[in-house]
Parts: structure tokens; sequence; C-alpha cells
């Protein structure tokens, strides 16, 4: 199996797409351990930590738990349509930029050392397709994913001499519950499938992925 005999560990494990790379993993055969703000219950197939990725000690403890492991999927993250640029306020800026910037930094000062020691594993961000340019009223939005995706690209630059690969997935819109609803007249099939974007996050964790390095992975469906 693609991820037989390796530790997962999944930030952001409550939410749609990180409970499928969960359980996606878990089925190719890892070990898994899931992240997130609030208690995760309603799973079978992992440890579950409760983990404020905000909080430097927090994630520092969370990690100091879970010890040596493989494969870091960092999933956690969060969108927000918001108002236009010139009228967007610093509070509405920073929270975009909090659950999506801040919480990678804060799992990669964590996580990041513990791979280096090792000398092997495996990091995935989540980035976005539509960070590669810039849209109307998503300029908060967009720039924070922009930023994880030159994180991506800098730390693969920084560790990848040092056995670990990093990568991101860069996925259009994800078919999730929030999504349904607040865009029901959509064409759903043309969506990214929750559990079809955990298998390229879980091939990027594999041995068969060893050779790719600060890939910005762009994964859209029939969008």
């Amino acid at each position: 199996m693609l991820l037989a005999k390796k530790k997962i560990v999944v930030t952001g494990g409550a939410g749609a797409l990180g409970s499928a790379v969960g359980r996606v993993a878990a089925a190719n055969g890892a070990s898994v351990t899931l992240l997130d703000v609030v208690p995760i219950s309603d799973q079978d197939y992992g440890e579950t930590i409760v983990c404020d990725l905000l909080d430097r000690e927090s994630v520092a403890q969370c990690f100091q738990k879970i010890g040596d492991f493989d494969v870091l999927a960092n999933i956690a993250g969060g969108f927000d349509m918001g108002p236009s640029v010139h009228e967007a306020t610093d509070e509405f800026w920073e929270s975009l930029f909090d659950i999506n910037v801040k919480t990678v930094r804060r799992v990669l000062e964590a996580a990041v050392p513990i791979l280096v020691n090792r000398g092997y594993g495996s990091v995935i961000n989540v980035g976005a397709q539509g960070a590669m340019r810039g849209m109307a009223n998503m300029g908060a939005y967009l720039s924070s994913k922009s930023v994880v995706m030159r994180l991506t690209e800098s730390l693969s630059e920084e560790v990848k001499e040092k056995g670990v690969n990093v990568n991101a997935v860069l996925p259009s819109i994800i078919d999730t519950p929030r999504n349904r609803s607040d865009m029901p007249d959509a064409d759903f099939s043309k969506w990214v499938d929750p559990e079809e974007l955990a298998n390229v996050v879980c091939f990027l964790g594999s041995d068969s992925a060893k050779a790719i390095h600060g890939a910005l992975l762009p994964v859209v469906g029939l969008s």
C-alpha cells in the first residue's frame, strides 16, 4: 500500500479535506494522527489530538506527544470571500493570514526539525489554484494562499538536501457541504472531490514522490 508503515500527521483533521486525507491515508496503510482545535469524535481510523495551531506552545506540546512521524499534511486553513482590497479591515486581513499562514508556520516550526533530524520525511501544504492570479473580492484570501505557496518553495530549497520533500497541492473549489451551501446553483460535478484531492496528498507523502521537490500541483477537477 502507498503509505504502508508510515505515520502521517494531518492538521485540520475535523474538516472535510482533513478527514478525507486521514481516511485515505489509513486505507493506504498509514498510522494516522489528526490535529484540530476542536475535538474529533466521528472517526475510527486514527489518533486525535486537540491542538490550537495558532499557539506555539500548544503546537510544540502536540508534536512532543506525537514523537517521530513520516508525513505532515498541513490541511488546516479557511476561506472567506471578503470585501474589496481597499475596504478590507485589519481584522479581516489578519484573520485569513492567521488561519492560512500562521497555522502553517507554527506547525512547520515544530514539525520540520523532527523530519530534518531523522533525515527523512514529507510535508504537503495546501495552496490554491486561484492564487496564481488576483480576483475581485478575494485579495486577502489569495494573498494568504500565495504566502503558503512561496513558503512551500522556500522550505523545499532549504531541506531537500536533508532528505525532506516539501510540496503543495493547489485545489480549485473543493466539494464540501459548506461550499454547496454557499453556492447552491453551481455545477458540483466540476468541483474537486475531497477524497480525490486526498489521494494526491497521500501520493506526495509516499516514496513514489521522492523525486518531487517544491512542486505546486494543481488539482482542479473539471473546473
